[in-house]
C-alpha cells in the first residue's frame, strides 16, 4: 500500500512546551486555554465555524518519534497494546480532542481543554455533535474505574525515548 501524507492546516499553540505535567486527556484540562493559528490558504473553511461551542481536533503527534505495539499506559501498572490505550507512541502519530471553541478572530481561534505540546501541527477541525458523537451500551475496558483519574493525572517523561 502506498504511504499516505497529509498537509497541516494550521498550529495549535499551549502552554506546555514538553510532557512533563501536561495534562494526560482534556479531561485533566479544564480551563486551560490555547489558539489555533489557521494557515491563510485555508481561512475560507472556517466560515459558520463559531456556531459550534465544541470541536474535534485531529493532529499530529510532532514530538513522537518512536512507538511501541505494547505499552504500560498512564493509569495502569499493567502492559496493554497501543490500540487499547491513548499513548501518544503509535504507529501513525496522529491525535484527536475535544475542545471548546471559546473564539473566532480572524485565522486565529481561542480554545480550552488542551491536552497538547506547543506548536503541535493540526490535520483537521471537525464540529462536535453530541447527537452524533454520543453512543449508547460502551464498555470502556480497563479504564473501569481509573477515569476520574484524568482530571488530575499529569503526564511524565515515561513516553520519551532517548536519541
Amino acid at each position: 500500500m502506498e504511504n499516505i501524507n497529509y498537509q497541516p492546516i494550521g498550529l495549535i499553540n499551549t502552554p506546555f512546551n514538553t510532557p512533563e505535567n501536561m495534562p494526560i486527556q482534556n479531561a485533566g484540562a479544564y480551563g486551560v486555554r490555547g489558539t489555533i493559528e489557521i494557515f491563510p490558504e485555508f481561512s475560507e473553511g472556517l466560515k459558520d465555524i463559531e456556531e459550534f461551542s465544541h470541536l474535534i481536533l485531529i493532529y499530529h503527534l510532532h514530538q513522537v518519534n518512536h512507538y511501541s505495539l505494547q505499552i504500560i499506559p498512564f493509569l495502569d501498572a499493567i502492559e496493554h497494546g497501543i490500540f487499547a490505550t491513548r499513548s501518544p507512541v503509535r504507529p501513525n502519530a496522529i491525535g484527536l480532542t475535544i475542545v471548546k471553541l471559546i473564539e473566532l478572530k480572524g485565522c486565529t481561534l481561542t480554545i480550552e481543554g488542551i491536552d497538547m505540546l506547543n506548536q503541535t501541527p493540526l490535520l483537521d477541525i471537525k464540529p462536535y455533535l453530541p447527537q452524533v458523537d454520543l453512543l449508547h451500551d460502551v464498555r470502556i475496558g480497563w479504564f473501569e474505574g481509573k477515569t476520574k483519574k484524568f482530571e488530575s493525572y499529569k503526564s511524565d517523561k515515561r513516553f520519551i525515548k532517548s536519541k
